[in-house]
């Protein structure tokens, strides 16, 4: 789960100081802080007075890395406002406009990099900023400028508002009565300066996450901190972004460039790291990169963070830097959200969610300033949930290869590695997992095997960074003595592709639609298409032995039905891996003349071994819940609900009764989506047109609907086909009917389903039932209205349970 959050900086104004009448009456009951900036507080009225220098000729009284913090949260995961959540961040100017003072947003993204002040000057003012607030001026003494800004840290300039509109919560807006800045929790230090204010927000009509949270569900209140802090000193080596690379970066427009070179720039973000000895090949260095581990993480948790997180000593130490890299745990009384600490933050939540690596950077130069690691405390009990549903409860705490806490250990040292890596300034890699286990930023698909037909998970992840990480840290932070640093980054990343060392991230890899057949999230292996078939046969020896064993004593047995959700949809993820062979088109990160920047089709062979494979999981006896697991998931409860288990289970048969068949078409429907989604049947049909050989969305479609009408050995699983073959019927309409599907593909799909429903209205299938549904379905597909109403009804699609980690955001 990284998105890179801008920091601000400060620079006072050089400009000689105005002469100014002494007014020592604001400063009444005040006491003074001095540091980065003095500071006044007067705890019993709430004012919090900045003193400022005199401003110069621009009215520019000082220029601060400018940024916010929740030091409080809401502990809800899909709204995302976490514990020590880090917001956007930039740099502040503080302006005095006659009688007001304005704290202004300056646009750093547009500049003029070594040109003439007119052209600096022109960039500037072509672009606008953004004001926050204004406040009264206040003569200070010797000249000096006063401002309260107790009111400025009252705002929301957060945006916690729209953060709860944006999740579904309507309604929310910032109650300034029941909102103020604490005086008393003011720090000032010789290059930074940290403020808070508790803010409240209510709503008439809070949304589901709030009312399971909050205590009046009509108010919530979060602490927000304001952190004002120097500039970075000079002497930053910036990093020309390559998209090879694996970094994340931070885009300028200079318009100063020369003709013929770009104007958009985008630089690597990455953390300063200066050898003492710059011209040794291997050096120690001025001030080692150090992340903090929260002391809030309870044992054996914290001990496998720190394992986890120190993964990357070896990346640092093998391109050169000696014990550049460090992992501690937090000191007692630090404080997390302070500048100066890098921190893999223990975040409770009400449900389980994402974790995050946040990367706070210089908006002018991609310089990393501060990492910020939320981990997700139920993660790890997730983890543990899926392991004891493999292989029973009873073996937690065994210390054996198939002890559930201790594979859950294994997973959260790679969480830990993973989420550190996007703090350091890493993208995810997604196609890791084709190249066994290259790098830790992937995903990992725990590793199951069978051993004596039984799930074993002795290997269920790895231990220590892949040959990718290293590269990537190599790129992003190596050096060498004599060299241009963007010339070697260029090498290296050459380098990487003669190696074969497979990368994708996000863009190419998250959508169902995804076309690169490498990239894929919680996948495993080599080959998609035949771990997909040896899921399957993991799935099945799973579902064969699950049942109460799965609970711990005293466990309610109606945790069974929650259990046994990831069980059943055990094989999700590789189906959308193996999915993307078919209209799948292999490509690489490329830049002009490297030789690596021809797309090429999947060949036919490989995508209609994908079909099959896939097919093969809408087979109605892989989708047949065993009988003796139907009585033993309809455990009632009693109580109050836990709203993480209505969100993870499937819709029953009325109260708690399990319905089996509502199991099968949830299944059918996970690779469904996966088979059908709009774009890769516009690339088939493409494909297809430019190479017979590729199968076609024509294709696609009468094979599904053979499926859907295939005979059966008993009526059992010809219920479980119908079930199946409705979803199959109303996917490939409802596909037929996207705008992205594209004409070709919609009068391919079009075409096969009014075959089919001809043949079904004239069939003389064997069985009431098969017959009623063949006629209904042929019916139903003959009348457009009806079938535009179905395709509509939300109540007959099928709700998936979610698979990954539920929350907002976009890098994990």
């Amino acid at each position: 789960m990284n998105r890179t959050t801008m920091l601000l900086g400060l620079a006072l104004a050089a400009a000689p100081l105005s002469a100014h009448a002494q007014t020592p009456a604001p400063l009444a009951n005040t006491e003074q802080l001095d540091g980065l900036l003095p500071v006044h507080l007067d705890r019993s009225g709430g004012r919090i007075l900045l003193s400022l220098p005199a401003p110069g000729a621009d009215g520019v009284a000082a220029r601060l890395l400018y940024s916010t913090a929740l030091r409080t949260g809401l502990g809800s995961a899909p709204v995302g406002l976490d514990r020590a959540q880090p917001g956007p961040a930039q740099i502040l100017v503080i302006r005095r406009l006659g009688k007001k003072v304005a704290f202004e947003l300056e646009n750093s993204r547009f500049r003029a990099t070594g040109g003439s002040p007119a052209e600096q000057a022109a960039a500037s003012d072509a672009f606008a900023s953004s004001t926050l607030w204004m406040g009264d001026a206040i003569a200070g003494p010797d000249g000096r400028l006063l401002v309260d800004i107790a009111p400025f840290l009252a705002r929301d300039t957060k945006g916690i508002a729209d953060q709860l509109k944006d999740a579904g919560e309507k309604g929310w807006k910032l109650v300034p009565d029941l909102s103020a800045a604490d005086p008393a929790a003011t720090h000032v230090f010789p290059r930074n300066m940290v403020f808070e204010a508790r803010q409240t927000f209510a709503s008439d009509t809070p949304g589901a996450e709030v009312r399971n949270i909050a205590p009046d569900a009509r108010q919530v209140t979060l602490v927000v901190r304001h952190s004002f802090a120097a500039l970075p000193e000079g002497g930053y080596t910036q990093r020309r972004f390559d998209p090879r690379g694996g970094s994340f970066s931070t885009q300028i427009l200079d318009f100063a460039a020369p003709l013929g070179q770009p104007i958009v720039r985008n630089l690597a973000n990455r953390f300063r790291l200066d050898k003492v000895d710059p011209s040794a090949a291997r050096s120690r260095v001025k001030k080692p990169i150090v992340f903090y581990i929260d002391n809030a993480a309870p044992e054996p948790i914290r001990t496998a963070l720190l394992e986890g997180a120190s993964w990357w000593k070896q990346a640092f130490d093998a391109a050169g830097f000696i014990d550049a890299y460090q992992v501690k745990i937090l000191p007692d009384g630090a404080d997390p959200l302070d500048l100066n600490y890098n921190v893999v933050n223990w975040v409770n939540r009400a449900t389980r969610g994402w974790s995050y690596g946040y990367a706070v950077s210089d908006p002018r130069t991609g310089e990393i300033l501060k990492g910020s690691v939320l981990l997700g405390s139920l993660r790890v009990r997730q983890d543990m949930l899926i392991y004891e549903g493999l292989v029973g409860a009873a073996a937690t705490g065994s210390g054996g290869p198939n002890d559930p806490r201790e594979v859950a250990l294994a997973r959260i040292r790679q969480l830990a590695a993973h989420e550190v890596g996007h703090a350091l300034g890493l993208m995810h890699n997604f196609a890791a997992s084709t190249q066994d286990r290259a790098s830790v930023m992937d995903y990992p698909a725990p590793r199951v095997g069978l051993v004596d037909g039984a799930p074993d998970l002795s290997d269920a992840y790895g231990v220590g960074l892949g040959a990718w990480d290293l590269y990537a840290i190599d790129w992003l932070y190596g050096d060498k003595a004599g060299s241009d640093p963007d010339a070697l980054a260029l090498t290296k990343a050459a380098d990487a592709q003669q190696r074969g060392l497979r990368f994708v991230s996000d863009e190419n890899a998250r959508a169902a639609s995804a076309s690169q057949p490498w990239g894929s999230l919680w996948d495993d292996g080599a080959d998609p298409v035949a771990e997909l078939a040896r899921m399957m046969q993991v799935r099945a020896a799973a579902i064969a032995r699950f049942g109460p064993q799965a609970l711990a004593a005293d466990e309610p047995a109606a945790n069974l039905r929650r259990k046994f959700v990831p069980i059943w949809l055990l094989h999700r993820y590789q189906v959308e891996a193996a999915a993307k062979l078919i209209g799948g088109v292999t490509s690489e990160y490329a830049v002009a003349g490297d030789g690596h920047n021809v797309a090429a089709a999947v060949p036919g062979a490989s995508q209609d071994a994908a079909l099959d494979a896939l097919l093969a999981t809408l087979d109605p006896a892989a989708l047949d819940v065993p009988e003796r697991l139907i009585p033993l998931l309809s455990a009632g409860w009693s109580g109050d609900r836990d709203r993480q288990f209505d969100i993870e289970v499937m819709r029953t048969a009325g109260s708690t009764v399990f319905d089996p068949l509502v199991a099968a078409e949830v299944a059918a429907q996970v690779t469904l989506d996966a088979l059908l989604a709009p774009e890769r049947l516009a690339r088939m049909a493409d494909q297809h047109r430019r190479d017979a050989a590729i199968p076609g969305p024509g294709m696609l479609a009468d094979r599904l609907l053979a499926r859907a009408a295939a005979p059966v050995a008993d009526d059992r699983l010809a219920a479980v086909r119908r079930a199946i073959g409705t979803r199959i019927v109303l996917s490939l309409a409802k596909a037929a009917r996207a705008p992205a599907t594209g004409s070709e593909a919609q009068v391919a799909i079009d075409q096969a389903l009014a075959d089919w429903a001809a043949k079904q209205g004239k069939s003389r299938i064997a069985g009431a039932n098969d017959r009623a549904w063949a006629l209904t379905t042929a019916r139903l597909l003959g009348d457009r209205d009806a079938l535009a109403a179905a395709l509509k009804d939300e109540a007959i699609e099928p709700k998936i349970p979610p698979g990954m980690p539920i929350g907002s955001g976009e890098l994990h």
